[in-house]
């Protein structure tokens, strides 16, 4: 089967830097080609980035500014891949994000809609394939507080101890980010026949109820240590999401221990809705796991032995390491996104204990191997 060679213009935007992560752990399907900002500035720059893509999402656009610099920007940004194309005699198949804005009277909303017109003309013209997918508000892991959602700066506010404040309470159609990048994953491989496509929201909550959500999540979690009743995928998408903006520093978390002459006990997890826990035991030297999950909450606590648990955010260069050992046990949260890893670093076994928010599925383990 032949690799499907696909471009993503703003590839280090929010929706970029998911879409991109994904396709790289399709990489037997799909090649990411990349691309720069800059290119734009350059016109042979953006010339070489066209010629190599068999498709190409373009998701490159300003979501906040002046109302006269959003559109025009968003329009020139059409303007230049269009002119591109054709000097390249390029026909690739492009994929359009667009927005349920463009029913609104504002400049985001015209300039989607105006993409939307420039692009099917192109199509049309040229024989060529072009699918405009318009997608609900945004939000996920790592969204850029006061930029990309209402979402992104509750989470932002709460997880820095700030009171967030409701401008107007208006009812939010969301799409969790990874829900999105898996329908623009489905168009690349030709799901989709129509020139416009609208995708459905993950759910629809008002602005009030997101934020009382996040509000417990922040209470029962990042407060008191407790994982919160889970109520379906949005609820974990939103839990997910929250926890993304908790600064590394939060861990490891050191549980209080009562201690007496039989031994010590301490509580490790309490749960609302339930999961998995287990333990392993590693020898010297050895290291476990180089994977990561991009659904599931899991939890690490050393109870014998000295160890290094260290982890990454896939498509970065940083490692977060925690030394931590079962004479004084803590726990570290693996949040999604992050291959991550345990090494025996001491001369006894290493006693780990793991828990998981659901149960191991063999047909769908959500575990993807990356070295950290």
């Amino acid at each position: 089967m032949s690799v499907l060679k696909v471009g993503i213009t703003g590839q280090s935007g929010f929706i970029g830097y998911h879409l991109t992560q994904y396709l790289r752990l399709h990489g037997d399907e799909v090649e990411v080609v990349p691309f720069d900002a800059a290119y734009f500035e350059n016109p042979n720059q953006l010339e070489e980035f066209v010629r190599q893509c068999d498709t190409i999402v373009h998701l490159a656009a300003m979501n906040r500014g002046p109302d006269d610099e959003i559109y025009v920007t968003n329009v020139r940004l059409v303007h230049e891949l269009i002119e591109v194309l054709e000097k390249t005699e390029s026909s690739p198949h492009i994929i359009f994000s667009s927005s349920i804005q463009e029913e609104r009277d504002n400049a985001y909303g015209r300039s989607k809609r105006e993409g939307v017109r420039l692009l099917a003309a192109w199509a049309e013209q040229n024989n060529a394939r072009c699918t405009c997918l318009v997608i609900p508000n945004v939000f996920g892991p790592f969204g850029r507080p006061f930029y990309n959602s209402v979402v992104a700066t509750f989470c932002h506010q709460l997880t820095r101890g700030q009171e967030p404040e409701i401008k107007v309470d208006a009812s939010l159609p969301l799409i969790y980010v990874q829900d999105l990048v898996r329908e623009i994953f489905r168009a690349i491989n030709g799901a989709y026949d129509l020139p416009v496509v609208s995708l459905e929201a993950t759910a629809e909550r008002k602005v009030s109820e997101i934020l009382a959500r996040l509000c417990e999540f922040k209470e029962w979690y990042l407060d008191r240590h407790i994982i919160p009743d889970l109520n379906g995928p949005f609820d974990t998408a939103l839990f997910n999401t929250f926890r993304s903006f908790i600064e590394p520093d939060h861990f490891p978390v050191y549980p209080e221990v009562h201690a007496d002459d039989r031994g010590y006990l301490a509580e490790v997890l309490k749960d609302l809705s339930g999961g998995q826990v287990f333990f392993s035991v590693t020898k010297p030297g050895i290291t476990r796991g180089n994977h990561l999950h991009i659904r599931k909450i899991e939890r690490f606590c050393v109870i014998q032995g000295e160890a290094v648990i260290r982890l990454r955010r896939i498509g970065t260069d940083q490692i977060i390491e925690y030394h931590v050992q079962g004479s004084r046990p803590s726990f570290v949260d693996i949040p999604i996104d992050y291959t991550h890893n345990i090494t025996n670093v001491g001369a006894t076994d290493v006693l780990t204990l793991f828990w998981t928010n659901e149960l191991f599925d063999p047909t769908d383990p959500d575990t993807f191997y990356e070295a950290v």
